[in-house]
């Protein structure tokens, strides 16, 4: 029997860069009327393993998608950025002064928030003005890194454009600046691991990011001669309380984390001997510092396992990891558990939610030839639960943002 392909399965097919390119080109001509000077796009990204580590300093290890975001851009000499997308009805037009801590809101504060940030930390001279159309293939809300997307897409094209270094150490730069936009402009707390692997993956391989450098490793992540794939399961469950509850948990780890020495957390192998040293008797706050200990060392083992190439062997790692999320740090969800369970009942060698949590998405590594009853098991687990038809997506590792033309 012939094994199943990504092609011939229920699953969400990645957009090709030619069609994302005409998409946000049409957009841009009927908005802003002429050609742009450019189109850029960026990948979403799942984390292989990692999860709610990254704030601390830790090494996570994510991987793009073949799923991306695309920008036409415009620079012009009015003091003007004008924004408009294909996801959202409302667009959006401001001057230099308009762009800063907390403004704009919503969708617009991801784009304009970049050039803003560029120029706090001088990787360009001003804010200049711009025209910029958007168009993507990456799921929002499903925990698969839209914004970061959105957000890296700019920045390159600005940094082109302007003659900003794009090379691996600018686009260290050029992360920074993304994060200090989203944790400025937007509002938001991240860690920086979507931003770097966005601008800094490499097509086949998963990054071993160091999240304390920002240094970075290449593992080689080719399933094909392991004859297994990595499945995408979009849960479609709504964020619950997302900010609070993500905010809440990431104090919880900040706080107890800060009370251990940093090489304690990562290098220590008795974890019972650093729960001991942390002198907390609140149960939350144990647990929690039990999951970043855990999971630490989980991304090493993990590590250890590509670089030895032996990619069915980390199917475990990921299964312990969604329970340490799920038991620990309390932030999995019922369609979370319900996809996980299903996956692994079904015959995944591994399985785990991927994200902040409470919602979102959860990856799977699956034997080729036990993909359809996969998908099948994990979208009959989601109706007989009475919960939202969780959509299949691609886990292909794919390569860093670029400009298409």
């Amino acid at each position: 029997m012939r094994a199943p392909t990504m092609n011939n399965l229920d699953l969400v097919a990645p957009a090709a860069p030619d069609e994302l390119c005409g998409r946000v080109d049409d957009l841009f001509r009927q908005r802003f009327g002429g050609a742009p000077d450019g189109v850029w796009m960026a990948p979403g990204r799942v984390n292989l393993i990692g999860e709610h580590i990254d704030y601390i300093g830790a090494s996570v290890m994510p991987f793009a998608l073949p799923y991306a975001t695309a920008v036409a851009v415009r620079v012009h000499n009015e003091d003007r950025v004008r924004l408009a997308s294909t996801g959202h009805q409302d667009h959006w037009e401001g001057g230099g002064a308009d762009i800063g801590p907390h403004r704009p809101n919503g969708w617009a504060g991801y784009v304009a928030g970049v050039p803003w940030a560029m120029t706090y930390h001088d990787t360009i001279a001003r804010i200049p003005g711009l025209d910029i159309a958007v168009h993507s293939s990456v799921p929002q809300g499903a925990g698969l890194s839209s914004s970061a997307a959105l957000e890296t897409a700019t920045a390159l094209a600005i940094a082109e454009l302007f003659g900003a270094a794009t090379d691996d150490s600018g686009r260290r730069t050029l992360a920074r600046d993304c994060i200090t936009a989203e944790n400025v402009v937007v509002g938001a707390a991240t860690g920086g691991m979507d931003q770097s692997a966005a601008l800094r993956a490499r097509a086949g391989h998963v990054m071993l990011l160091d999240c304390n450098t920002f240094g970075v490793e290449h593992l080689k992540l080719d399933c094909r001669p392991a004859g297994v794939v990595f499945l995408v399961i979009n849960t479609n469950a709504p964020h619950r309380l997302v900010e609070g509850s993500y905010g809440l948990r990431r104090s919880r780890v900040e706080r107890v984390c800060a009370r251990i020495g940093r090489s304690a957390l990562l290098h220590t192998d008795d974890v019972d001997a650093v729960l001991n040293c942390a002198r907390t008797d609140d149960p939350p706050l144990r647990r929690a510092l039990r999951h970043v200990l855990t999971e630490i060392r989980r991304v090493s083992a993990v590590a250890d396992l590509l670089r030895a190439d032996e990619i069915a062997a980390i199917g475990p790692h990921l299964s312990a990891s969604h329970a340490s999320l799920r038991d620990d740090l309390v932030v999995s969800s019922p369609e979370l558990d319900t996809a996980v369970d299903a996956a692994l009942d079904a015959g995944a060698l591994g399985a785990r939610m991927i994200g902040g949590g409470f919602g979102g998405s959860a990856l799977a590594l699956v034997r080729t030839e036990r993909l359809p009853d996969v998908i099948e098991a994990v979208g009959r687990a989601a109706l007989d639960h009475r919960l939202p038809k969780p959509d299949f997506l691609c886990g292909i590792p794919s390569g860093a943002a670029r400009r298409v033309y």
